[in-house]
């Protein structure tokens, strides 16, 4: 199957990617700058990976998101909190709808690059804190986006039942270098450590067995998760 591929350059997406380009025909890839304080550390990753691949790579650029929503993600919200990243004060991180306007965006930028599917690299673990990425929302938009192109754009979830630490073990056996992708909320020179997606990058590697290349600026002893 010819496939797009949405690639942050998280080492969700990028495991994704690779696995995408072991079993399908990988056309495009496509990142979006929609004004996060992470995205100039993450597309360069993107970029790299799918270079890497010899995949084309196109960066569109959504300002709209940074100017009008309200997110600590976005370069116009708060602090980016630290701590567990299933804890409530995580949803301060949360940008309305992102993945419901991504995933219109990218099955038009696909269906016009002949494309039959779109890989998202969305995991279980995001279900606590994101709903557009919980399986009942992608299952929704994944028939609205059939229903809406002449190919039937399939949209690809591989990760909907997996973890974390299932996904750096899958992108290690793929052969993946995790020091080409960026988790760190804060966008900062390194990795802090200390946000909620570099704990999940932590634990997910420590959890997995797999080494992590990652350099952070601190690691404290890694927090609890909340209760259910």
């Amino acid at each position: 199957m010819k496939v797009c591929v949405l690639l942050s350059g998280g080492m969700d997406s990028v495991s994704a990617l690779h696995q995408a380009a072991s079993e399908h025909e990988v056309t495009s890839t496509v990142s979006f700058d929609y004004g996060s304080k992470h995205n100039a550390s993450e597309i360069p990753c993107a970029k790299w990976h799918a270079d890497l691949l010899g995949v084309p790579h196109t960066v569109i650029e959504l300002p709209f998101i940074n100017e009008l929503f309200a997110s600590d993600l976005l370069q116009t919200g708060g602090d980016i909190p630290d701590g567990h990243y299933a804890e409530d004060n995580m949803k301060r991180t949360v940008v309305p709808f992102r993945n419901g306007i991504m995933l219109s965006i990218a099955a038009g930028f696909a269906e016009s690059r002949g494309a039959e599917g779109l890989v998202i690299a969305a995991h279980s673990g995001d279900h606590a804190v994101y709903p557009d990425c919980r399986e009942n929302f992608m299952q929704s938009i994944s028939d609205a986006i059939r229903l809406g192109t002449y190919a039937g754009l399939q949209v690809l979830r591989p990760f909907i039942h997996t973890d974390k630490t299932g996904i750096a073990k899958l992108g290690a056996a793929l052969g993946v270098d995790f020091s080409k992708t960026w988790s760190c909320y804060k966008g900062g020179a390194i990795h802090c450590g200390t946000c909620g997606t570099c704990v999940e990058r932590r634990e997910a590697f420590l959890l997995s067995g797999v080494a992590d290349p990652t350099v952070y600026l601190a690691t404290p002893p890694l927090p609890d998760a909340p209760p259910c």
